[in-house]
């Protein structure tokens, strides 16, 4: 079957996220610059998961470029996708909402850890249903920082409990080790 729905339902999927995590901010009642402070938090949780979620967008995109048709199961890979980044709202308020302790940072990176177990499965899914000589199989090769990714997200989970600080350095860390888009789809596409 063709991927235009696919790609279609995740685009308007991924918007209202993006539109839910930011009507989670809360205008302040004062008019001066200081009213703003209390709210940086907030911000601070809103701009790292509006970063994560436009990486997840724009390696969807690049995924998708690469295949030219999709089944069933990449359907359900990609809805288990799009459950975990559905969840990206309501951890980000948590944790920027209560100035992020323990509890609130480690279910953030427990989302991003599932997150990105999923988006490794819907990759799986599309490999195997286009073989190991596809685009789309040259093109993601070992997958090197998809798996240093999981290993930080998973790391950063019960680091929270030691320090909180430790596991939002890792989630700003992967959040910047993909904020570069990954070239290697296009690299291969372009060949």
């Amino acid at each position: 079957m063709g991927k235009s729905r696919l790609e279609a339902f995740s685009d308007g999927v991924i918007a209202i996220i993006i539109t839910i995590m930011v009507l989670e901010l809360k205008v302040p009642h004062g008019e001066d610059l200081a009213s703003l402070r209390p709210l940086l938090p907030v911000f601070l949780s809103y701009v790292l998961s509006f970063v994560y979620v436009g990486i997840y967008w724009n390696n969807h995109h690049h995924l998708l470029h690469a295949v030219k048709h999709v089944n069933g199961s990449a359907l359900w890979a990609n809805l288990h996708l799009l459950f975990w980044l559905s969840l990206t709202p309501f951890v980000t308020a948590w944790m920027g909402e209560n100035h992020f302790p323990p509890v609130p940072v480690a279910l953030y990176g427990f989302v991003l850890f599932m997150a990105g177990l999923a988006y490794s499965n819907l990759v799986r899914v599309l490999v195997k249903h286009h073989g190991p000589d596809s685009t789309l199989a040259k093109a993601i090769g070992g997958d090197g920082k998809g798996k240093i990714s999981l290993a930080a997200y998973l790391s950063a989970i019960p680091l929270a409990f030691v320090d909180a600080r430790i596991s939002m350095f890792l989630y700003f860390a992967v959040a910047a080790l993909w904020f570069v888009p990954d070239r290697r789809i296009e690299s291969v596409i372009g060949e």
